[in-house]
């Protein structure tokens, strides 16, 4: 069973090394993507392509990942929100928003796991 909703249409985006998804529904974007089987710096650089994305919008991103990705939260300012929910599988699902009025903003350019 995919983590993925199965009306999200793949989209590209720049930048990213596994399939982006968008589901856009009652005027909201929402972009999916899996590197549950992914090793670093997958899961790093594909956040951070995703965030680029929705980057003063109102759009959610959703990643499915093995675990938390603590070094990727690290590295994330005051305008990243993201919450953690562990889903079947063992695999944690993590919701990305922006509040554009934050005090600081992400360095998105910052891809490599370490440091």
């Amino acid at each position: 069973m995919s983590n993925i909703p199965s009306e999200a249409v793949k989209v590209e985006v720049e930048g990213a090394t596994v399939d982006f998804f968008k589901l856009a529904k009652d005027g909201e974007s929402t972009y999916y993507f899996d590197t549950s089987a992914e090793g670093p710096p997958h899961p790093m650089v594909n956040a951070m392509s995703g965030l680029k994305m929705i980057k003063g919008t109102d759009g959610t991103l959703v990643m499915i990942n093995h675990k938390a990705p603590g070094g990727l939260f690290d590295k994330l300012g005051a305008d990243v929100q993201h919450v953690v929910e562990n889903i079947d599988g063992g695999l944690v699902k993590v919701t990305f928003t922006y509040d554009n009025n934050a005090a600081s903003e992400s360095d998105l350019t910052q891809t490599s796991c370490h440091g």
